[in-house]
């Protein structure tokens, strides 16, 4: 008896949720489950934000901002002017229609239930088919070591414009973490994994940080293959490169490979990185170059199909 297929993806919040609307394009409900970074959620005005989960979450809903990147397409702004006029904070940028998915997510917590149960109801009411899960309903932050101290990750990308100088990351509470119940599921039922071309250190070393995820995906002798973050020495959103920079680490899809060397055995990179290919597989990869700029939906489902087969091929012929 054959083993349906269940595709899990690892997912930060711009990026993630690009590949993720690209694999919702081609593969059906039942047999694809997304699993977002958490640490990186926080309270605001009294506001439980989960900004990961929601980027993915409009970006399969079709209804994301794509000149922003984040947020809400066709957005108003009256609670912040308001807001602003009051002195309150309005460093964190909230529309009024995202504003009530932060109200709404924070309300149901409140009532005792998890953050999976909220997602998972919030992406109903957006009319989300695939499943969206939390990697943790336990607490974890990502907490960067700066040269200007210890920042949380909000404070850090959006109040200082990720101008400190990066040093490092740590996630708090991920010791004793567990996996949410959505995300256990999907591991044990996952024939490949792919990860997003998301911020490795600071959108998929969270979900690695779970206790005992690494070995666990190790044991599992599935293919693991990423989608590169890194374009022609440019972090296509974000401040991966500038990051890579100050640990003295020259941005390039080698390096990104490198950092997740004994994990990850198939890399999806850009053609304008064609000549890094072979130094990649040198790794025990299996490499697929192409476009993966992804624009237009057609862009999108083009990059998943391409993960697609190379986890097919890895299946079938693993690398190394």
């Amino acid at each position: 008896m054959t083993t349906r297929r269940h595709i899990l993806t690892f997912a930060g919040g711009v990026g993630g949720g690009k590949l993720a609307r690209g694999l919702a394009a081609v593969l059906p409900s039942d047999d694809l489950t997304i699993v977002v970074n958490t640490a990186d959620d926080f309270a605001h005005l009294g506001l439980h934000m989960s900004p990961d989960v929601d980027s993915v979450l409009y970006a399969l809903a079709d209804r994301n901002d794509p000149e922003r990147g984040w947020g809400l397409a066709g957005e108003t702004w009256n609670f912040m002017a308001a807001l602003e006029r009051l002195g309150g904070e309005t460093w964190f940028r909230l529309g009024d229609n995202d504003l009530a998915t932060h109200v709404l997510r924070t309300q149901v917590l409140a009532q005792g239930h998890s953050l999976s149960g909220a997602t998972a109801m919030i992406a109903q009411r957006l009319g989300v088919a695939h499943r969206v899960v939390p990697m943790s309903d336990d607490p974890v932050r990502c907490m960067l070591a700066t040269d200007e101290g210890t920042l949380p990750f909000q404070d850090y990308f959006v109040r200082r414009r990720c101008e400190p100088w990066f040093r490092g990351a740590r996630f708090e509470g991920a010791e004793v973490a567990r996996p949410s119940a959505g995300f256990d599921d999907a591991l044990a039922r996952a024939t490949a994994i792919i990860i997003a071309p998301s911020n490795p250190y600071v959108s998929i070393d969270p979900i690695l940080a779970l206790p005992g995820l690494r070995e666990r995906l190790r044991r599992a002798e599935i293919p693991i293959v990423a989608v590169s973050p890194i374009v022609g020495g440019n972090a296509v959103k974000g401040p991966l490169a500038k990051m890579m920079r100050e640990q003295s680490v020259e941005p390039s899809p080698l390096a990104i490979a490198r950092y997740y060397s004994g994990l990850v055995n198939g890399w999806i990179v850009d053609e304008a990185d064609r000549a890094l290919a072979g130094a990649i597989e040198a790794l025990s990869c299996r490499v697929r170059v192409c476009g993966t700029l992804m624009s237009s939906l057609n862009d999108k489902a083009r990059v998943a199909r391409e993960a697609l087969e190379l986890a097919g091929a890895l299946a079938v012929a693993p690398a190394g």
